[in-house]
């Protein structure tokens, strides 16, 4: 199995030099392609810090983060930036949406970023806006599409790069029932069709039992790691 992510020890700390605070306290986290992973545990177990720390979206405080050969911990944060352009899809709770781009526009924006051609971001994105049922929304900005359907444009835009993995920050929070299981089947799908690594953080029961690997933080640090059957 190719491996995807490899964090080793890592720790993230604030206040180091008065009253050290361990937002992550020492964690390791191998992730192989394909995985489709649930990362809990109650608010402030470090979660997030997590997720952004493999996302490069934040630099820890030791240790070290290694997406496919590359140590991204050692890379500047102009590299890092293109790094992540090109490595990661990311979901926000909050979908990030721009709100003067179309749904199409919202997808094309990073390939735009990435200097795609003109027809191959056209393609991508509409085929990418197919396969999560917007077909018919590609011209509608984010104001006049629901959550779920922003959701879902926010799930196209991270996979448009291409990335190896998508990371997913409580993607089913602001999401009614319907809407959210919809987003999570679909996701399941792309996973197995595609082989596209999924790692969520979530309190979201129904994330965790689509999951097939549950890992749960307290206080930053693994408390359990258990692979589920289907």
């Amino acid at each position: 199995m190719k491996t995807v992510i490899d964090a080793h020890e890592i720790s993230k700390v604030y206040n180091p030099d008065t009253i050290p605070v361990y937002a992550v306290n020492g964690v390791h986290l191998h992730v192989d392609e394909g995985e489709f992973i649930a990362l809990v545990g109650p608010s402030g177990s470090g979660k997030t810090t997590l997720l952004n720390i493999i996302g490069g979206l934040d630099y820890p405080s030791s240790g070290h983060v290694k997406i496919g050969d590359v140590d991204i911990t050692e890379l500047s944060e102009n590299k890092l930036i293109d790094f992540r352009l090109r490595n990661i899809g990311f979901v926000f709770q909050a979908f990030n949406l721009i709100p003067v781009l179309t749904a199409k526009e919202n997808v094309e924006f990073v390939m735009l970023m990435q200097k795609k051609s003109k027809h191959e971001r056209s393609e991508r994105s509409e085929t990418l806006l197919k396969e999560v049922g917007l077909a018919d929304k590609m011209n509608c900005r984010p104001a006049e599409l629901s959550g779920g359907q922003q959701q879902r444009v926010a799930v196209a835009r991270a996979l448009a790069s291409k990335p190896r993995f998508v990371l997913a920050d409580e993607p089913t929070a602001n999401l009614d029932s319907v809407s959210a299981g919809n987003l999570l089947d679909m996701m399941a799908r792309l996973n197995k069709e595609e082989k596209m690594t999924f790692i969520f953080s979530t309190h979201d029961q129904r994330v965790i039992d689509k999951a097939r690997r549950v890992i749960t933080l307290v206080d930053g640090k693994v408390h359990s790691d258990i692979k589920q059957t289907e």
